[in-house]
């Protein structure tokens, strides 16, 4: 079993001078990426960090927070990627509960997280990944400057925790899933087979690096001897740009993006993309019609993936042979998520565990080595999720004769928009903390753009009004912005089941009626 840096490694070894990486301020070539990883995994040591301990992250992409990956593999510590689009309670409640000891951050924000900074007792350093000046934060420059360009003298076991990454469920606080070396390895490998990487390609990384995502746009290429373009944050007119003149070979993006890229770069369709053999989306719905016109205007194969966080990332993929048949031969195929990644098993199930037939839907349910450990601290919801090794996903599908996987709702209800996860509850909580309304339930309705959008469906209070543009106001003021309701229904009750349930799936239907599809992968 291999663990992330063995894979930097070996290709340090193999092609030390070959580019590793490049971002919008510097490059490094593999022996370079391997030497800063090296000082880094030794600082981590030297500060007294141990096998299994944890190290925050919160930045937007750059070559630092590549390496950052590498560093702590190499030290045996876990880290504990932040999303940057949250709020600083948040940062401060996953620092908290990870019991991080070291707390990585770009100048922004290290500045963003003053206000919460003393809460987080358990953090012994915090360093700047950037070259920005902060009070109380050490450059890393400072961290890793006299630290020797060699592994650390310590074994990192393939079962050690590799990363923990934050999932909210759609009640209570968020929880990190652990995902060992092994199976982040596992991930890497398949993915790496499902890409098909070839040695040297060029690949434009610029899905947040706080994601699931990490392993097809990050890890995997660098499991084959891939090359990185880093780009900070999205922006369309710079990824049309990097796709037709970067020389840039694969990408990773989510709809929302490939929507963007398709309908605000005014040419988009007269550059020159012959460099590019493969686009990867997954992470939200997309539509037929626009899956359709990016297979036209960029002319090179296509793969989707569908998985969790709790699977590392991926659990089986839509290859870009099947889209081909899907579009010759086989319409129905463009509405599956693909077969089991390489040593997956998946299956659907009852309520009762058993194994369903072809076609009838059920919870989609999971077994392979790219498995997350559990939930950190979590032993009642680790029961919940892993039941016999298999991963209990949520979802609810269908398989076919074929063994094709066709994910039909949410058992969770949780609702993907631009590839974030936003849970209905969280939202539902600020709404009702609205003196106007009565009850709340949130859905996700479809969105060209976004995959899904935020809806609100409201009842309010007898004798009471408020406008819809004060209830978005509301939630402005409380929720992140991809949290946020795009829109406001009134109505005079929501529908309930006997015991009390809302019933979102009646309230979904007339939103969701005539559409392509209802889900896709992550």
């Amino acid at each position: 079993m291999m663990r992330l840096h063995d894979f930097l490694d070996y290709w340090a070894h193999q092609r030390p001078r070959a580019d590793f990486a490049a971002d919008a301020r510097r490059r490094l070539c593999y022996a370079e990426a391997r030497a800063l990883a090296d000082r880094l995994a030794n600082a981590l040591v030297a500060v007294g960090l141990r096998v299994g301990d944890r190290a925050a992250v919160l930045s937007l992409n750059s070559i630092e927070y590549v390496v950052l990956y590498f560093a702590a593999s190499k030290a045996g510590v876990a880290l504990v990627p932040l999303n940057y689009r949250l709020t600083p309670a948040d940062w401060s409640y996953m620092v908290r509960d990870a019991g991080a000891r070291v707390l990585f951050a770009s100048a922004e924000y290290a500045r963003a997280l003053e206000p919460v900074r003393r809460e987080m007792d358990s953090v012994e350093r915090f360093v700047l990944l950037d070259e920005g000046e902060v009070p109380g934060w050490e450059p890393l420059a400072a961290l890793e400057h006299d630290q020797p360009a060699s592994p650390p003298r310590r074994y990192v076991p393939p079962e050690a925790d590799a990363y923990q990454m934050y999932t909210s469920g759609t009640t209570g606080p968020p929880k990190g899933a652990v995902l060992s070396q092994a199976a982040v390895s596992a991930n890497m490998v398949q993915a790496a087979t499902a890409f098909d990487f070839r040695i040297g390609e060029r690949c434009l990384a610029v899905l947040p690096m706080f994601h699931a995502g990490i392993v097809p746009t990050v890890l995997a290429p660098v499991s084959r001897g891939c090359s990185l373009l880093v780009m900070e944050r999205f922006d369309a007119a710079r990824v049309v740009e990097a796709l037709s003149e970067g020389g840039v070979n694969v990408t990773t993006l989510v709809p929302s993006m490939i929507q963007m890229c398709l309908n605000d770069v005014p040419d988009v369709e007269r550059r020159d993309y012959s460099s590019l053999r493969l686009v990867h989306y997954g992470a939200s719905p997309i539509a037929e019609t626009t899956l359709r016109r990016a297979l036209t205007v960029f002319r090179c194969d296509f793969l989707q993936s569908y998985g969790l966080t709790e699977a590392t990332q991926a659990l089986t993929y839509l290859t870009p042979e099947d889209h081909r048949l899907g579009l010759e031969e086989r319409p129905r195929l463009l509405l599956s998520a693909g077969r089991p990644a390489l040593g997956t098993e998946v299956m659907v199930v009852d309520d009762d565990g058993h194994p369903l037939p072809p076609g009838q839907p059920g919870e989609v349910v999971a077994r392979g080595p790219q498995l997350m450990r559990g939930y950190w601290q979590r032993p009642d919801e680790t029961r919940e999720a892993l039941r016999d090794g298999w991963l209990h996903t949520g979802d609810i599908g269908t398989l076919d004769e074929d063994g094709y996987l066709y994910v039909l709702d949410r058992k969770k209800d949780v609702i993907v928009s631009g590839g974030e996860n936003v849970y209905p509850r969280t939202v539902e909580e600020v709404l009702l903390q609205h003196p106007a309304v009565a009850d709340a339930a949130v859905i996700g309705v479809p969105d060209e753009r976004w995959g899904e959008a935020v809806k609100a469906i409201v009842v309010l209070r007898a004798g009471m009004t408020v406008s819809e543009r004060e209830l978005l106001d509301f939630c402005r003021e409380r929720l992140a912005g991809f949290q946020r309701p795009r829109s406001v229904d009134f109505v005079e009750a929501l529908p309930r089941n006997p015991s009390g349930k809302v019933l979102k799936r009646v309230l979904r239907e007339p939103y969701w009626a005539g559409h392509w599809r209802r889900v896709a992968g992550a």
